[in-house]
């Protein structure tokens, strides 16, 4: 059994193990908070765990921990979205979250003006074990209402700061009062359903036509179009990824496969290697394009003959577009190919094995575009006229 003592003012827990006794400051002057203390102290030693009681460990320590953690099981493309999360979240607690002078503090490219950004505070505690589920909600609501996050943006706070908690919880390295994760009672903010775009038929002849003067740009964004791949996908293709004849497939096969390049390793987003037949459409394009000279290879280098940043591409993209009054991405170009597939009639299960998705998220984006593809699918078999005329008959029951 354990005790509550009152030292100087604040409670301790007094118990004994063995013939030895313990005492344990609770850092609180409250008699009820003591007594909740007391409650799960004595509940953790009913179930044998050492040590019962909540730790105390500075956020920088767990935090810089956990990005090690990431470093490890996750790409650098994958982990490196989540820092601008936990900079917000948490402030610059670790050398790993210290913003380099001349750079912008601003979270995955959600920039606001200086006078605002100033308003936005990370969670206000110095201890892990002291955040609370109002404080992770309050800096969720601040960003929100400063920045003017979207649902979707709002939840990806929420869910990186839960992977937190939960990690440290599993690994022992934190005890929360009563072993809850505080930012799993945080309520999701509710999203809107997907707004998906994607070029028509004429809005695809459109786009390419008006990047005639730079082939390379539009193959590229025929193969975006055509192959409905990701934008790292395109960029890592390699010339001895695109197979230009097989039996199944005379256009030829685009192949989705992790490699490695140098120093640097790449994989699919969804870990998953795939092959994509070339469309005559797709082929039209390649069987024209001069694959320009690089050092490792690349099917599209950039300019310099190596590997395109994700992010100047866009930029280049986004300028040439820009020029002829064209305002299309590289994952509208993506939700193209799934749509107009869709509205084709092929079966979602055969889109997402061509995009690497799930066929969750397949039938999410592009399920209310089939309806017509359904029309037979709702008669019955023996409805008609016929049908109509026996009904009326029998006093139109």
């Amino acid at each position: 059994m354990a005790s509550l003592k009152k030292r100087n003012g604040t409670y301790q827990i007094q118990w004994y193990e063995g013939d030895n006794q313990r005492r344990k400051s609770l850092g609180t002057s409250s008699l009820q908070i003591a007594k909740e203390k007391l409650r799960q102290f004595e509940s953790a030693q009913f179930q044998g765990l050492d040590c019962p009681l909540p730790t105390k460990t500075p956020i920088g320590e767990i935090i810089e921990a956990y990005m090690e953690h990431m470093k490890v099981l996750r790409a650098k493309r994958s982990w490196s979205k989540d820092l601008g999360y936990l900079r917000a979240a948490f402030g610059e607690c670790c050398d790993g979250l210290v913003v380099a002078s001349g750079r912008a503090k601003s979270c995955q490219g959600l920039r606001c003006p200086d006078d605002r950004r100033k308003k936005l505070r990370p969670i206000p505690a110095a201890f892990f074990e002291e955040i609370t589920t109002a404080m992770i909600s309050d800096m969720i609501a601040q960003h929100v209402r400063v920045k003017g996050l979207a649902p979707k943006t709002a939840n990806r706070y929420r869910e990186v700061v839960c992977k937190v908690f939960n990690w440290a919880i599993e690994q022992g390295r934190i005890r929360m009062p009563g072993g809850v994760n505080p930012a799993s009672k945080v309520q999701r903010y509710q999203e809107r359903a997907s707004e998906i775009r994607y070029l028509t038929l004429p809005q695809i002849t459109e786009q390419l036509h008006a990047l005639r003067f730079n082939p390379r740009l539009q193959t590229m964004v025929a193969v975006l179009i055509y192959a409905g791949v990701r934008r790292e996908e395109l960029l890592w293709l390699k010339i001895e990824d695109w197979d230009r004849s097989t039996p199944s497939a005379p256009n030829g096969i685009l192949r989705i496969h992790a490699k490695t390049v140098g120093d640097e390793s790449w994989q699919p987003k969804t870990r998953k290697n795939r092959a994509i037949s070339v469309s005559r459409d797709l082929a039209s394009y390649l069987n024209q394009y001069v694959i320009p000279a690089s050092d490792d290879g690349w099917l599209f280098p950039s300019p310099r003959g190596c590997l395109w940043d994700p992010c100047n591409f866009s930029d280049v993209l986004r300028n040439a577009n820009r020029v002829v009054g064209l305002g299309w991405s590289c994952l509208d170009y993506r939700h193209t190919f799934g749509s107009q597939l869709a509205q084709k009639g092929v079966s979602l299960y055969k889109i997402s094995a061509l995009m690497g998705n799930s066929p969750d998220i397949c039938r999410r984006h592009y399920a209310a575009l089939v309806p017509e593809a359904m029309g037979d699918e709702v008669e019955f078999g023996n409805t008609g006229d016929g049908s109509r005329k026996l009904a009326l008959r029998n006093g139109g029951l």
